[in-house]
């Protein structure tokens, strides 16, 4: 029974994967890395002329080159704060993913809970997330525990959305074929659902690691003693403009980081779903 299923729903997700497998080769991979390059670097150059050119004060505006010079004569502090706000980045962006998967699971299979969960799921989004952040503090303390909570506050709503789109998304054709074959929920979910859906499930999880950050810099915006909001929030009260540059710098960095696994993800998880079955 699973051989049949996932012969049939193989056969459906591998060719559009080994279309946009060939379509990312040559000459579209190379402008998809140049022109953002590019644009960074005209960007760059841009800031450094306005800078020099104005004659702007470094607690105005530091140019580019002063900031990665700082950067580079103090790598060691950047990266002793840069260390805790990915860390507790990557927790609360893992945490989010699973319970908006979960989340997104309930929702589709149960109508009841559909009912019941999705409005209150989307009043809870409409409230400033910022003006909850104290109360996050009060319940939790001023640890690490409140940060990652806070963080999966605010990430777990685009993976629950987009997971819920993909899971009742799936072709209706396909789904009557698997129960004419007497396939269980289960088989249809790991051989149809769940391939079929991982496009909309990473969409949610870019999403949702830009937001875990963002949550978690919040956090040490309020309360921490390590991290780089708290080394934004310290350099900014004391006007040196180039410490919080260069920390916004490495948090762009780090965040990058982030990104990229995430789509290295996608990348390997849609090679192993969408290979023929032996």
């Amino acid at each position: 029974m699973a051989g049949a299923i996932g012969t049939e729903s193989g056969a459906m997700l591998a060719a559009p994967g080994r279309a946009a497998g060939l379509g990312g080769l040559g000459l579209g991979s190379v402008r998809a890395v140049l022109l953002p390059v590019a644009l960074a670097v005209a960007a760059l150059a841009a800031w450094q002329a306005v800078v020099v050119l104005g004659d702007i004060p470094p607690v105005i505006l530091p140019s580019p080159v002063s900031t990665l010079r700082y950067i580079v004569e103090h790598w060691d502090i950047l990266l002793t704060h840069a260390v805790p706000t990915t860390l507790e980045s990557a927790i609360g962006f893992v945490l989010a993913t699973l319970l908006g998967v979960l989340l997104a699971i309930v929702i589709t299979y149960s109508s009841l809970a559909r009912e019941a969960l999705y409005p209150n799921l989307v009043f809870f989004q409409l409230i400033p997330k910022i003006a909850l952040a104290p109360l996050f503090i009060i319940w939790l303390g001023i640890g690490m525990q409140s940060r990652v909570a806070f963080a999966v506050f605010i990430a777990f709503f685009p993976v629950v959305i987009a997971t819920t789109a993909g899971f009742t998304s799936v072709d209706r054709g396909m789904l009557r074929l698997c129960r004419s074959l007497t396939a269980s929920e289960w088989q249809i979910f790991t051989h149809v659902r769940f391939p079929a859906a991982l496009p909309y499930i990473f969409s949610g999880m870019k999403v949702a690691i830009t937001l875990a950050i963002i949550g978690v810099i919040i956090g040490e915006f309020i309360t921490a003693q390590a991290g780089l909001g708290y080394l934004i929030i310290f350099a900014t009260a004391r006007a040196d403009t180039e410490v919080s540059m260069a920390a916004i710098v490495v948090l762009c960095v780090c965040g990058l980081l982030l990104y990229g696994l995430v789509a290295l993800g996608e990348i390997v998880a849609n090679r192993i779903f969408s290979a023929e079955p032996a």
